[in-house]
């Protein structure tokens, strides 16, 4: 079964705002995302979306 972790969780997790999580799932940056009435639901093994203002030299699609 897949386990999902919130909006809130993800923004620490990943060191990000809780707002900058939920644009990007507004985006559909985030894979497997489901919106569940005003709440976000992100897969707990989910990668955090490459920033797109920055380049990466091998080209890669997600930060570490």
């Amino acid at each position: 079964m897949l386990e999902f972790i919130s909006a809130p969780e993800a923004a620490k997790k990943w060191g990000i705002s809780e707002r900058r999580v939920q644009k990007l799932c507004e985006e559909n940056r985030i894979p497997g995302i489901v919106k569940f009435s005003r709440m976000w639901l992100i897969p707990k093994d989910a990668k955090k979306p490459m920033d797109k203002r920055k380049k990466r030299k091998d080209g890669a699609n997600y930060e570490q």
